[in-house]
């Protein structure tokens, strides 16, 4: 009964921080995170969330993330990336080289400054994605350019993840084998998200090697998409999203990064079947994703982000002076290195945010 109580509690925050948000022309996602906050430490939601709100939230950020793919266009993604790898590489060394020196001057550890730099290399893409949406903005080629530099910035957070725990807790030494098992996961699953993509998923495929398959030829998610006239489109299209975030996090990405990547590859034609009542099967699914996306699921990830930020006065005063410093020179080096690479690459179509 705890759980449900807390659900409702923060599902009443949700609707309160909507509101909020409306009156005040300001993203949602603000009032999100600062209800969870004030409940927090209001003590009006526990610590220590239960297993089944964390679980809640992270079907949440799942939703999130494959309802901004379902939107997005994967051709444009993926021209995207070609404009955008100076925009991850500058956006991720910036705010590393900054961390790091100030935690190295502030305390003199080694290992804390590295572990600093490398929480800041982390980019927030699903607040800054969810923010764009609510301006009408996350098809745009800005967000394009934020997802599209954020996945590589995640490929990259993975190499120095295994390069640098290792240093820090001592645990072992990193060798070039591990770094080559790390890219070889990540071009592995965007290998076989392309796979599924490309050949799985379609139907009436043009290609020598499935010339011999008819049925995998023949058969695609159009019509399965079509069963019941398209009344299991929304069942059918989450459970092709849930596989391919295991996947993902298999292969060491967040599971959210393969709800991105399954919804980038689910198109429009894959609806239109062969009924009178499917035409508008795609419409009423993306419609349904995205209430539950965005209305009533996804934003208890954010209020259950927004617990996280416990208040205690001791040591909120005692590490105030280190805080301005770093905000203010990760606020100078990321509108630098953004300038840079702008300046670089005149073609891309965004800006790392963090």
């Amino acid at each position: 009964m705890e759980n449900l109580l807390n659900l409702a509690l923060i599902w009443a925050g949700v609707l309160i921080s909507s509101f909020l948000a409306e009156r005040t022309k300001l993203t949602p996602v603000l009032y999100f995170l600062a209800f969870g906050a004030v409940a927090v430490n209001t003590g009006l939601l526990p610590e220590e969330s239960s297993p089944f709100i964390e679980g809640f939230s992270e079907v949440g950020i799942i939703l999130i993330m494959f309802a901004l793919g379902f939107e997005e266009n994967s051709s444009d993604f993926l021209s995207s990336i070609r404009k955008t790898w100076g925009i991850a590489l500058f956006g991720a060394i910036a705010p590393f080289v900054t961390a790091w020196y100030a935690a190295l001057t502030f305390w003199g550890d080694m290992n804390l400054a590295l572990i600093c730099g490398l929480a800041m290399t982390a980019t927030a893409v699903s607040l800054t994605m969810v923010s764009l949406r609510s301006e009408k903005l996350q098809t745009s080629r800005a967000a394009t350019g934020i997802m599209t530099s954020a996945v590589l910035d995640d490929i990259g957070s993975l190499v120095l993840v295994a390069v640098l725990i290792p240093m820090v807790t001592g645990s072992g030494d990193v060798s070039l084998l591990d770094i080559e098992l790390i890219a070889i996961k990540a071009v592995l699953f965007f290998a076989l998200v392309s796979v599924i993509g490309m050949w799985i998923l379609p139907h009436n495929i043009q290609s020598r090697l499935f010339s011999r398959l008819p049925f995998i030829q023949r058969y695609g998610l159009r019509h399965l998409l079509a069963v019941d006239n398209g009344e299991k489109s929304t069942l059918i299209i989450l459970l092709v999203a849930l596989n391919i975030s295991m996947l993902a996090f298999e292969l060491g990405f967040h599971p959210a990064v393969g709800a991105y990547m399954a919804g980038l590859i689910m198109k429009d034609e894959y609806f239109h079947g062969h009924s009178d009542t499917s035409k508008n099967s795609y419409e009423d699914t993306r419609r349904i994703i995205d209430d539950v996306a965005f209305s009533w699921i996804g934003p208890v990830f954010f209020v259950e982000l927004g617990t996280k930020l416990v208040f205690d006065p001791v040591i909120f005063f005692s590490v105030i002076e280190e805080t301005l410093i770093l905000t203010v020179g990760l606020f100078i080096s990321q509108v630098a290195s953004a300038g840079l690479a702008a300046r670089k690459q005149p073609a891309s179509t965004g800006r790392k945010v963090c």
